[in-house]
């Protein structure tokens, strides 16, 4: 589990319209030169040949940095393209069942903005949680905003590394100092950067020292 733990430190996510005109696997390969611990394809709006073509070139990107990845929303595609996990939605399928699908060796992560959610998620299989969005973010309009309070009683409800995602930038990470989460999950801080290397190399100076003590 430390191992998992240190690899959610800088975990970031990928989203075409923050890159915008630039080219995607070189944003990619900017962000894992400069830091990135975990990256995860997001592309939501891709068909499921397209998702899968480009899941393989970004897990030979992945694997030259050696930086493990987790496919949002796809099973068949993580195993597929040989990466690490999957990461999946409350409304993504019965958590249990892709658990069995995965397997034990592969890491499966699961959004959660409620202490209930969190534990379902926990006992079903998850190894790790997303939990957010922390402010509120353009990358997901419609998501619920986890009050602080809430982020604390999931964090003591469960064993497994909490992550913290949505709006989360340079400027408030030091919200979530000194508390048990592994790390941020970071979108368009990274990737919707002028400098995503930049960018990436102050979120990985910082998310150094804003989760360097945690125990789960």
């Amino acid at each position: 589990m430390s191992s998992l733990r240190n690899a959610l430190r800088l975990y970031a996510v990928t989203d075409r319209a923050a890159i915008g005109e630039r080219d995607f696997l070189t944003a990619v390969q900017d962000a894992l030169d400069s830091g990135v611990t975990m990256l995860q394809l997001r592309e939501k709006h891709l068909s499921g040949t397209e998702l899968s073509r480009e899941a393989e070139a970004v897990q030979k990107l992945c694997q030259r940095h050696h930086v493990p990845l987790i496919v949002n929303d796809d099973p068949t595609i993580a195993v597929d393209c040989g990466a690490v996990g999957v990461h999946i939605g409350q409304c993504d399928g019965d958590t249990s069942q892709i658990r069995a699908f995965l397997g034990p060796d592969k890491i499966m992560g699961v959004s959660a903005t409620t202490v209930a959610e969190a534990v379902a998620a926990e006992a079903a299989g998850a190894d790790y949680l997303g939990v957010g969005a922390m402010f509120p973010t353009a990358t997901k309009s419609d998501a619920k905003v986890v009050a602080q309070s809430e982020l604390d009683e999931i964090i003591a409800a469960v064993k497994i590394p909490v992550v913290v995602i949505g709006g989360i930038n340079a400027g408030n990470l030091s919200v979530f100092s000194n508390r048990h989460i592994a790390g941020a999950a970071i979108v368009s801080a990274i990737f919707g950067a002028t400098d995503i290397k930049r960018a990436t190399r102050e979120l990985d100076a910082l998310t150094k020292t804003v989760f360097a003590e945690c125990k789960k």
